[in-house]
């Protein structure tokens, strides 16, 4: 394990074991957190990683205490890694007035305007860094990985593993907010992050890259929505996915769901499932 790491916290579970961790990161210019799940397979070697990335408000804790995964995760060999949503305690003024703004609301862009853009490189952080920071410290094979998000951090999960497909074996999102540049959410959040320049808007919204990439070999995707989610018309239109993704996006519609955890956890494991098939573990 590197110097940089700080443990937090660790937990028996399912055979394997949670930690929590505390680091100096270089892209956001101060410390971040992160969880993991190790599963026992760790005993015997390196395992493919899935990357959750948590919604508005939440933390690195969140998704392993909520979602369910560890069991799943534990019974084809892969481990979990859980960023925090954004920097904390930066000192930029105001940066914890609004919940869906400054902390634990990154919207996973790096920013480019003052006085967000030194510490606001979360972008960088989850396709770079974090990524770098896991196959260097644990068994962890950087070379097999995945990406799956909740709401904000589906968006998330969706718009690096486009940018960076040759970096993942697949992606998947539940209720992901799918065009942030044109939804209250994140028009609030981009221009505030990425200034009145709407077109460096797209390479951060999931619609605008599919449609982009209309042509382009894309890693297999899976996006769960649920049809009773109070976002779903103003923040989410998830329902723009649909016809998108060339073949390569699987879209799926469950009535009387909502936004929150209990909704992941219920198909948590067709997504651990999901990501086990295509890193090569079942």
């Amino acid at each position: 394990m590197t110097a940089n790491l700080k443990i937090l916290e660790e937990h028996a579970c399912f055979g394997g074991r949670v930690a929590r961790y505390e680091h100096a990161s270089e892209s956001c210019h101060g410390p971040m957190r992160f969880s993991i799940y190790l599963p026992p397979q760790t005993v015997t070697g390196r395992v493919p990683v899935v990357y959750f990335l948590a919604g508005l408000t939440c933390t690195e804790e969140t998704f392993m205490i909520k979602a369910g995964a560890q069991r799943y995760a534990a019974e084809w060999g892969l481990a979990l890694v859980a960023p925090d949503t954004s920097p904390r305690r930066t000192g930029i003024p105001d940066e914890t007035r609004d919940w869906d703004l400054g902390s634990g609301a990154s919207f996973y862009v790096d920013a480019t305007e003052e006085p967000w853009s030194r510490h606001y490189r979360m972008h960088q952080y989850v396709a770079e860094e974090l990524p770098a920071l896991v196959a260097a410290s644990f068994p962890v094979d950087g070379n097999c990985q995945a990406l799956c998000g909740h709401s904000m951090g589906g968006h998330g999960a969706l718009t690096i593993g486009l940018r960076h497909g040759h970096r993942y074996r697949s992606l998947s999102a539940f209720a992901p907010v799918c065009a942030p540049s044109r939804t209250p959410w994140g028009q609030k959040a981009f221009g505030v992050y990425l200034g009145s320049d709407e077109a460096r808007w797209r390479d951060y919204d999931t619609v605008a890259l599919l449609k982009a990439r209309e042509s382009q070999a894309l890693a297999p995707m899976l996006v769960d929505q649920g049809g009773g989610d109070p976002y779903l018309e103003r923040e989410l239109k998830t329902q723009w996915l649909e016809g998108l993704g060339g073949g390569a996006l699987t879209l799926r519609w469950h009535e009387g769901y909502d936004h929150s955890y209990f909704f992941i956890a219920s198909f948590i494991g067709d997504h651990m499932a999901f990501h086990a098939r295509h890193l090569g573990v079942t």
